[in-house]
């Protein structure tokens, strides 16, 4: 309903504030709910969300938006919110069992900053620091790569991103599954290999052909998927009880905040030549490759950690 463009601005940073508590809160809940034996598959399927929010967020939005007004989007957003709201509040069940656990009259503040200067969460949030420098440093140049410098066409984008999300909904669960079959630190490094390969393909090409694109950007985002779903479930499983929620809702700040300034760091490197191809790009893979190898020494020291917690939780009990 904003008029104008302070009011849209404003109502964003709300949006924001709030919706980074549900998406924090929502993976606490996870936690809570599901033993780290299946959370990969369980972080699988909460993939296919954010993969069937890229292929059909874009597209409806633009349509909704064409067909009506820009508000319309915003109003769709609206709707469905309400309905998953009432179903939330009518079907899921409360999760209080971390109450119980919880430090009895701890001020808030005080509770963050136990949060914040624990040494093992201090190795998490890096972590994750290095997890999001990696995916945005190259998503903000996405488009403009695809179509400066390898050749597609603004008809072929749309193709290249639904497909890409396509295979990333169907690999979602399989990935997941993967992730608690094998352990999620072998994933997430096979995801590493993956990933180092095809960014460093990737950033260093020149005119393709939609089809090799799309095969190209199909496997890497299955490395990008493995890392992350087989991470989130490992990372998951550092805090305590009673830490869970302060914990995700810091993880989740901090990983929005490194990925902003990863994009403002990776703006400084890339350039756009008069002819509008991308230059130094080849240098960013390099960077980003680097972020991801320093990451996965930093997941094996969590999945050593997680694993002698398991062992030392069988043998208490």
């Amino acid at each position: 309903m904003a008029p104008t463009y302070e009011l849209l601005l404003a109502a964003r940073i709300v949006t924001g504030i709030f919706g980074g508590v549900i998406g924090s809160v929502s993976f606490a809940i996870i936690t809570d709910l599901f033993a780290l034996e299946v959370r990969g598959r369980v972080m699988g399927f909460v993939q296919i969300a954010f993969a069937a929010s890229q292929v059909l967020g874009l597209p409806i939005g633009l349509l909704l938006a064409n067909r009506f007004e820009w508000h319309a989007p915003f109003w769709m957003i609206v709707i469905f919110g309400v309905v998953l709201g009432v179903v939330i509040l009518v079907y899921m069940k409360p999760v209080t069992r971390h109450l119980a656990a919880a430090k009895k009259n701890q001020n808030a503040y005080m509770h963050l900053y136990s949060n914040l200067s624990n040494k093992l969460y201090i190795r998490a949030y890096l972590s994750t620091i290095l997890l999001a420098t990696g995916g945005f440093m190259l998503m903000p140049f996405g488009s403009a790569f695809s179509t400066n410098n390898l050749g597609l066409t603004m008809e072929q984008l749309p193709i290249l991103y639904l497909v890409t999300g396509i295979f990333g909904i169907a690999l979602g669960p399989l990935i997941g599954k993967l992730a608690d079959k094998m352990g999620k630190f072998k994933l997430f490094a096979i995801g590493s290999v993956v990933s180092i390969a095809m960014v460093g393909i990737y950033t260093r090409m020149g005119i393709t052909p939609l089809w090799i694109c799309i095969v190209l950007n199909v496997i890497l985002f299955a490395g990008i998927n493995a890392r992350m779903i087989s991470a989130s479930a490992l990372t998951s499983a550092i805090p305590s009880m009673p830490d869970r929620g302060a914990f995700m809702s810091i993880n989740s700040s901090i990983q929005q905040i490194s990925g902003g300034i990863a994009s403002f760091i990776a703006g400084l490197i890339v350039i756009q030549s008069p002819g509008g191809n991308l230059q130094r790009y080849d240098i960013l893979g390099y960077v980003v490759i680097g972020s991801m190898i320093i990451a996965t020494a930093m997941i094996y020291w969590l999945d050593n950690f997680v694993n002698l917690k398991l062992a030392r939780e069988k043998s208490s009990k």
